[in-house]
């Protein structure tokens, strides 16, 4: 339920999947994309409505916008046999079982726009073998012990846009001095997709990364230390702690028009 850059995601990532295909049913929330997806895959479905999409479904997966639940959940009947998965942001199982009256197993799961590709892990909470199965074929599950743990790592999931208002920063900073725009964002773009595959090396910690790509008295230390400094770092944690306050609190009305980044969509961008 919600067809929106999340919910497309997860579709064109299973749809893509290795192993047998399992039928997909959409809400026509999103209508446009919801019918451009049956369209490409065979096995995804349009349902006439939401409470269609449940009765269809083993496992429904909510990931309407956090503003938009009580008009889209109002009257569902979900009964004891499914598994609800939860992607809305900031909205905690206790609110959802409460807005449903369902005794279903539910499950909160932040995905990233990479399950489209199969290379995101989901943090899921609590532990539940179907879930975790259905995320293992999208990159990877990485249940956590209780929700505290999961608004932390909802938390980390809004420092995205500010990673790429840097790299426009410094692309910005080139064309400053004189470098053709096109040709600066060109350049930032290739040296950070190389900073995204060195990720992927599991062997090495963030920190020996760093130390990896950074000589004594070199450029990127003089970056480091003089722009990346206490200072930097203070602010950066006070608004980590900001946004998991905010999340630790439920929604709320006024957050909701005001709040963080998340708050426009189901899941974490």
């Amino acid at each position: 339920m919600g067809v929106g850059e999340i919910g497309r995601a997860l579709v064109e990532g299973l749809c893509g999947a290795e192993g047998p295909a399992s039928a997909l049913f959409l809400s026509p929330r999103g209508a446009r994309t919801a019918a451009a997806l049956a369209d490409r895959f065979e096995d995804v479905h349009v349902c006439a409505d939401n409470q269609q999409v449940v009765d269809s479904a083993e496992l429904v997966m909510i990931a309407v916008r956090r503003q938009d639940r009580h008009e889209a959940l109002a009257g569902l009947r979900v009964d004891g046999t499914k598994v609800v998965v939860n992607v809305m942001a900031g909205v905690p199982n206790d609110e959802l079982r409460a807005l449903l009256a369902t005794d279903a197993p539910l499950v909160r799961a932040i995905p990233l726009p990479a399950v489209r590709e199969r290379r995101a892990v989901t943090v899921t909470y609590p532990a539940h073998p179907a879930v975790d199965a259905l995320f293992e074929q999208l990159g990877g599950a990485l249940p956590v012990a209780d929700e505290a743990a999961f608004d932390v790592f909802s938390a980390l999931t809004g420092t995205l846009t500010a990673h790429y208002a840097y790299l426009t920063a410094i692309a910005s900073w080139a064309a400053g001095h004189g470098i053709p725009a096109a040709d600066a964002e060109r350049y930032v773009r290739g040296l950070f997709e190389n900073v995204g595959r060195t990720l992927g090396d599991g062997t090495r910690s963030l920190r020996d990364l760093a130390a990896d790509h950074e000589t004594p008295k070199g450029n990127n230390e003089r970056i480091r230390t003089t722009w990346f400094d206490q200072a930097n770092t203070t602010a950066l944690t006070g608004a980590l702690d900001g946004l998991l306050a905010v999340l630790r609190q439920g929604p709320a009305t006024s957050r909701e028009r005001t709040g963080p980044g998340s708050v426009e969509e189901p899941g974490p961008v």
